[in-house]
Order: structure tokens, then sequence, then C-alpha cells
């Protein structure tokens, strides 16, 4: 992770990237907004596009937060693909970040977040795999933007 501060404390837009921008970039994504959505812009993508996946947007109905109608896309289909800062979630999204940001001055991170979906089982243990990754994603965006006050979900 990035040591640099923005100047408040949160950067003016955030990307999160994942494989198929359908699971663990829009759990990041709708869980940012929910926290810093106020003051931050924030979108998400893939490499690929892919339908949202159903165990994302049941995880997060848990605590309060709505996934459902979040239309996956991918880089291409960005409107803006200037961002102050791109977190990508698998290896592939940041080699693409990596590539995006290598004329502009937006900072990238990568935070190497296991796919939910790769996780074998019954319903249920499909499930945690999901709520693991979302309880990561919501630690570890709480941590990133600590210097800014964050409403309680």
């Amino acid at each position: 992770m990035s040591d640099r501060p923005f100047s408040d404390g949160l950067p003016g837009s955030v990307l999160f990237a994942c494989t198929h921008n359908s699971i663990r970039s829009v759990m990041a994504e709708v869980i940012m907004k929910s926290l810093y959505g106020h003051a931050v812009y924030v979108d998400s993508a893939g490499v690929l596009a892919k339908d949202v996946d159903g165990f994302a947007v049941e995880v997060l109905d848990e605590i309060g937060l709505d996934g459902g109608n979040h239309v996956a896309k991918n880089f291409e289909d960005l409107e803006d693909s200037s961002f102050d800062l791109i977190i990508s979630l698998s290896a592939e999204a940041h080699a693409k970040a990596q590539e995006l940001t290598r004329t502009t001055a937006s900072e990238t991170e990568f935070w190497n977040t296991v796919d939910p979906s790769l996780m074998e089982g019954n319903r249920e243990m499909q499930l945690n795999a999901f709520r693991h990754v979302r309880d990561d994603l919501y630690e570890k965006i709480k941590a990133r933007f600590r210097t800014a006050p964050a409403p309680k979900v």
C-alpha cells in the first residue's frame, strides 16, 4: 500500500479493479461508496466484464448495502479513465492498471484478494468465502482511508 497521503486524507476519485468486475471490485465499490461516497468519486471495472455474482449481492445485502443494480464493465467501458487512485484486487487487473497509468499521474495499489468464486463446497461454505472477502475489503478500505471520518454502517 502507498504511504502517499492525499491532501485531505481522501483522493478525489478511486477505481477498484479486478478480473471480471463481478465480485471483488463490486464489493469494494459498494463499500467505499457507503463510507466515503459523499466525498470521493468511486467506480469499478474488470479486465473483462461478467455479470455480477449473486453471492456478492447477497453478502452485501447482509450488511445493508445494495449491489444488485451494479452493471459490470471493463476498463474500456469507463466514462473516465483518469483516477487519482486505482486499487487492483487481482494480478490481471493490476497489470491492466499499470498499463493504463503509464502516462498519467494516477497512483496504483495492489491488494491481492482471493476470488471467493473458486471456493468449492456447499452453499454455506461458498457464502462464507464471500463474507470473508467482503469483511476483508471493508477493513482494508477503512484502514487505507482512516484519516477521513467514516460514518458507521
